[in-house]
């Protein structure tokens, strides 16, 4: 866990699909932490006008657009969860725009002191574990509660299980990260150990 120069705690938050990552930043956001969405800037920086926007388009062609010429999130979804060389193509697209535009989020945060939290569900996949964080975090569940919301999202089985495999293994990530916060409980129990975490990473320092 590397030092920060000021006060300011930075975190990179991860951890399985559907485990309750954002959950997670809306209790941190509540402790006064600001919180920044890494797949927000993924869609913000795919949108017209935007350099990889166009490179997207370039290569998967104008049928993933919608009629307003906006990236239809679905439809490219739905290519690159059958293929994995097709994925692969996106994150080189996308992952070093994202990583550039995270580390000056980053940058920021130290400078102006704030405490903040980056929700980044392909943290370790995209090679993005090194960007100064204070600490790693993983957010965990269960393979039962992650399925149903999955559902609840519209996907079905076979889709549910094409997202889950497309990333690392939540056993691999949970290893990787300095902490773990098991989403199997309460919200209550959730906010808990958020807030342990939180205290071990400040007395950590």
């Amino acid at each position: 866990m590397s030092q920060p120069d000021g006060n300011s705690i930075v975190i990179g938050l991860t951890g399985g699909i559907a485990c309750g990552k954002s959950e997670v930043g809306t209790i941190l956001e509540r402790m006064g932490f600001s919180v920044c969405d890494a797949d927000r800037v993924a869609h913000e920086l795919m949108t017209v006008g935007q350099p990889v926007y166009q490179q997207v388009v370039d290569y998967f062609g104008k049928y993933i657009l919608t009629e307003q010429g906006e990236i239809s999130r679905p439809a490219l979804a739905a290519i690159v969860f059958e293929n994995p060389e097709q994925r692969e193509v996106l994150n080189r697209i996308v992952h070093p725009v994202i990583k550039k535009y995270l580390l000056e989020r980053i940058t920021q945060y130290r400078s102006d002191g704030k405490n903040a939290a980056v929700l980044i569900p392909l943290l370790y996949e995209s090679g993005m574990q090194d960007l100064g964080w204070d600490s790693v975090v993983c957010v965990s569940s269960n393979q039962d509660a992650v399925f149903q919301r999955l559902e609840n999202r519209g996907l079905n089985k076979v889709e549910a299980k094409q997202r889950i495999g497309s990333q690392m293994p939540l056993a691999e990530k949970e290893s990787l990260a300095d902490y773990v916060v098991s989403n199997t409980g309460t919200l209550v129990e959730l906010k808990l150990a958020v807030h342990n975490v939180v205290k071990a990473i400040a007395g950590g320092r």
